[in-house]
């Protein structure tokens, strides 16, 4: 059986850390992520999904991502039942995070004072190459 989960997305909020009885870390938060696709009105739309992860990489996500960062979760899909205040049976999804990555670098969070990296020219790292003696220069 196969249970692989991949996404890429921004954090809604700050991770929220917590300890268990025995002391294991356990991390979750939730992940924006736009769909592949436009709804019938023309809009992109966006799912929340709630992500847990535990021990060392629920310390690394605690430290190391905030709100509004990028990062990519690597994990399974798992459903949980349980009884809200009510006594109502709820069931809800979550992703176990194996392993997170950052999806956006250091740099474009710091420059622009925000998580979306600043607009790029896309041609002015490159120069022309003259080809008039046929050889590249590389």
């Amino acid at each position: 059986m196969l249970n692989k989960v991949i996404l890429m997305g921004r954090l809604t909020r700050d991770p929220e850390l917590r300890r268990t009885q025995a002391g294991t870390a356990v991390a979750s938060f939730t992940l924006a992520v736009y769909r592949d696709f436009k709804s019938q009105s023309g809009e992109k739309e966006t799912d929340f999904i709630d992500i847990v992860a535990w021990r060392t990489t629920a310390e690394f996500i605690s430290k190391y991502f905030s709100k509004g960062r990028m990062a990519v979760v690597e994990g399974r899909l798992q459903l949980r039942d349980w009884t809200d205040k009510q006594g109502v049976k709820r069931r809800s999804a979550e992703v176990i995070a194996d392993s997170v990555y950052f999806g956006d670098s250091k740099k474009d969070v710091s420059n622009s004072g925000t998580s979306t990296p600043a607009p790029v020219d896309a041609h002015s790292d490159f120069e022309e190459v003259g080809t008039e003696d046929g050889e590249l220069p590389f």
